[in-house]
Formats: structure tokens, C-alpha cells, sequence
């Protein structure tokens, strides 16, 4: 294979993450099944791919952390907080909203957190598949090594 084969084919690697926009899993599967295919090629191969899993599965654990954490402050907060909420709708429109807990602006910023999280988590994988372009490797920031 020559050189730019690799470098595309690393880079479709990253973008694969893409798929799960998609197909469900599909940021696991695509890089997955690309990995496998041609890990043996190539060391460069090998490479992009264990790093784009790696950031995959390490995305996956911060998510379902700060998810974990999240959902118990909003349920707590709309089970304590059922006293601030007036809804009248039957005998005209009538809502009053007067003063949330403090547990559900905790759990929007953790909300908040995750959303950012998402954006860099694109800005990252974008990097990673134009450093692939251009023959480079790239390590991404955040991620736990799993596969070595």
C-alpha cells in the first residue's frame, strides 16, 4: 500500500466517529471495524485507530459519569421543588415559577459541562483526522489508554 493510502485510510478512522450520528455505536463500530481491517498494514494504521477507540471509550466513561451525577440533581430538585412550580391551565394560562433549588443549577452546569464536552469532543476528532492527513499521529487529550 502506499503512503497516501494510509494517511486516508487513518483518516477515515477519526471520521468514522462521525457514523453514530447515524447508526447507533457507530463511533465504536466504524473505527472498529476500519482498525481491524488494517492494523496489520501498517504501523500507522495501527496506531490511529487504537487512538481513536481509545478516545471512543474514554468519551463514553466521562459521559456516563457526568450523566450519573446529573440526573440525580435534576430528580431531586423536581421532587423537592414541586411547591415553586403553579400551573393553572383549565381556568385560563397561569404559571408561576418563583425560585428553583439549588441542586437543579448544579445539575445544569454538569449539564452545561457535558455539552461543552461535545464540542470539543468534534473539535478534537477533526484535529486528529487532519493530522492523519497529513502523516502525522495524533494523541488525544483526555484519553485513557486501553488499547496499547
Amino acid at each position: 500500500m502506499s503512503e497516501k493510502n494510509h494517511t486516508n485510510i487513518a483518516t477515515f478512522i477519526h471520521l468514522s466517529t462521525f457514523s453514530r450520528f447515524l447508526i447507533p455505536f457507530g463511533n465504536f463500530l466504524g473505527p472498529l471495524v476500519l482498525w481491524i481491517i488494517n492494523k496489520d498494514k501498517s504501523q500507522f494504521i495501527d496506531e490511529h485507530g487504537k487512538q481513536a477507540l481509545n478516545f471512543q471509550i474514554s468519551i463514553l466513561i466521562y459521559s456516563l459519569v457526568i450523566g450519573l451525577i446529573t440526573i440525580p440533581f435534576f430528580a431531586f430538585s423536581i421532587l423537592n421543588g414541586f411547591d415553586f412550580m403553579d400551573f393553572n391551565l383549565f381556568d385560563g394560562i397561569h404559571l408561576n415559577i418563583s425560585k428553583p433549588s439549588p441542586l437543579f443549577y448544579i445539575g445544569g452546569s454538569l449539564g452545561f459541562l457535558a455539552v461543552i464536552g461535545f464540542i470539543l469532543e468534534i473539535v478534537f476528532i477533526i484535529k486528529a483526522s487532519l493530522r492523519a492527513r497529513d502523516g502525522e499521529v495524533y494523541n488525544y487529550p483526555l484519553s485513557i489508554k486501553f488499547l496499547k
